[in-house]
């Protein structure tokens, strides 16, 4: 058999293709599709846990409006009311002398004078124009640093009007004995209001 010579340079190419790894271009075009794809994932992703954080906010509100209401309408109409609730009500005769004075205690507070009393505390609001201006969560009734831990981030902003005639605009100080409209507003670590609105009326 006659003898054949191997083909060293068949082989050495072999050996130089089995090398070769990624040119730099390769790389280049990895790391932009790369770049691209994490973009894409994180565009998609964001916005909903973004969402999915605003809906515990949003849940978070409502309790807190919905406990700032139930503890406001637990007070008294007015500071001149009687606060367990009377036979008379502020705006009345209450002497039956023909006349309502504030000197008998018998007229309702004016739009001016809303507000708490002096010296009055979130712990001795007696009425519920006493919490106008209130934007405070801590200061309640019970373990309010607690509750102030709770709801980190969160604003409350309390406003209380006269406004008898139900048109949500404050009334003069003629057109006062009738209804208070409450007006609690909640802000959210996003920065979203959410605005809770009652009545209480004078009875």
């Amino acid at each position: 058999m006659p003898f054949k010579p191997h083909n060293f340079s068949s082989i050495s190419k072999l050996n130089n293709i089995s090398q070769h790894g990624f040119t730099l271009i390769e790389t280049i075009v990895g790391i932009v599709v790369l770049s691209i794809a994490f973009s894409i994932f994180t565009t998609l992703i964001y916005p909903l846990a973004n969402q999915s954080a605003e809906q515990v906010h949003q849940i978070k509100a409502a309790e807190l409006g919905q406990s700032m209401i139930n503890e406001i309408l637990g007070k008294a109409f007015d500071e001149n009311s009687e606060m367990s609730g009377g036979y008379y009500r502020c705006g009345e005769d209450k002497n039956n002398d023909g006349e309502i004075k504030a000197a008998d205690g018998e007229t309702c507070t004016a739009s001016a004078n809303l507000g708490p009393e002096s010296g009055e505390t979130r712990q001795t609001f007696d009425d519920v124009d006493d919490y106008h201006g209130l934007n405070a969560i801590a200061g309640s009734l019970g373990s309010a640093e607690s509750v102030a831990d709770y709801y980190l981030g969160y604003k409350v902003n309390v406003q209380v009007i006269n406004d008898s005639d139900y048109d949500g605009d404050s009334d003069g100080a003629d057109n006062n004995v009738t209804a208070k409209l409450i007006t609690v507003t909640v802000t959210t670590p996003q920065d979203f209001d959410f605005t809770f609105s009652v009545y209480r009326v004078n009875f």
